[in-house]
């Protein structure tokens, strides 16, 4: 967690993506610190971690979607905003390979929406943290990613990334807009429900004495970072946005330990002590990249950041908030179905 406390404290920020998995973990990063939460909700998920711990009925919450510009500037003017944090979008690359619209329609207009009211509610907004990925790098013929790399997203979901980090450089270039970017890899931790990814899926399974399902070869190449490790870096960023080295410009945040699909899954089953539920290794996926890696030199230079975790101890907290998370959930379930028995 950040250090510099007191330039949160009563501080009245917006976060958008509030639900998701690092939405959640910054909201509650920031009630810490005592700073004043808006958070815009598209659907209220009561399974979400936001709700299901009850941050909620701390945090001013705007109904409304991205697509929806007057939400977003509702949002910022109506609550006096005075620094957002970028996080929703459509976050799964199968949603978007399958059905490319939806995730354009809040990846991109809803950027460029979120940014037009942080420009004319110019003299409210302070800093912006965008959430960009390194998906937005597409394929590159050298690794890992380094920021000075184009951005050349292919397939749907990277060219989503590629031009929300884009659009954000415009309106940073251009308007001077108090603009960083944030680039991560692969963020896992408790609190991701979208059952797809391959983290989350795999602790479910073996918790269940269930194979865990590989949808690649198993040989893909990917960093993993802890979504604690993000949520700090985030705060970063917000606070040192005023240096000419963060402003409008983009860094890259990864632990620097690029694993295998399959070695992942091998640390989550030996944690678990579960080895002896071999892999069931599909091959289906389509339109992703087979080796994407980042290297953070930027951010611990210029940010002084560095991560908190290895994959190991941040798998270890995850696999226990999804024991925790799941047995509850099971449990409710029992006490229903015993109810109307």
């Amino acid at each position: 967690m950040s250090t510099a406390t007191n330039i949160w404290e009563n501080r009245r920020v917006l976060v958008t993506g509030a639900t998701g998995l690092v939405g959640s973990w910054l909201v509650k990063d920031l009630l810490s610190l005592e700073a004043r939460v808006v958070a815009l909700v598209r659907d209220p998920d009561p399974l979400s971690e936001f709700y299901s711990s009850g941050d909620y009925r701390r945090c001013n919450i705007v109904s409304g979607r991205l697509e929806d510009f007057w939400s977003l500037e509702r949002a910022i003017n109506e609550n006096e905003i005075d620094t957002v944090f970028h996080l929703a979008a459509q976050p799964i690359v199968s949603v978007a390979h399958r059905f490319p619209l939806q995730t354009f329609e809040a990846n991109i207009r809803g950027t460029y929406n979120l940014l037009e009211a942080c420009r004319i509610h110019h003299d409210l907004v302070k800093r912006i943290v965008i959430a960009s990925s390194d998906k937005a790098y597409g394929e590159q013929p050298v690794l890992p990613y380094t920021e000075d790399m184009p951005l050349q997203g292919k397939h749907p979901y990277e060219v989503s990334k590629s031009c929300t980090d884009l659009i954000a450089q415009a309106y940073s270039h251009t308007y001077e807009l108090p603009v960083a970017i944030a680039r991560c890899g692969n963020i896992y931790g408790g609190g991701d429900l979208n059952w797809s990814r391959i983290v989350p899926d795999t602790i479910r399974s073996l918790l269940r004495g269930q194979r865990p399902v590989i949808r690649s070869d198993g040989t893909f190449l990917r960093d993993y970072i802890y979504v604690r490790d993000v949520t700090e870096a985030y705060l970063r960023l917000a606070e040192t946005i005023d240096n000419p080295a963060v402003r409008g410009e983009a860094f890259n945040f990864s632990p620097e330990r690029a694993v295998s699909v399959l070695e992942l899954v091998a640390v989550i089953s030996r944690i678990m002590n579960r080895s002896d539920l071999t892999p069931d290794i599909q091959n289906t996926a389509r339109g992703e990249i087979h080796s994407q890696y980042l290297s953070s030199s930027r951010a611990h230079q210029v940010l002084c950041w560095q991560p908190r975790y290895t994959l190991e101890a941040g798998l270890t907290e995850t696999i226990t908030w999804y024991s925790r998370y799941l047995g509850t959930i099971e449990d409710t379930a029992i006490s229903r179905k015993d109810s109307h028995a």
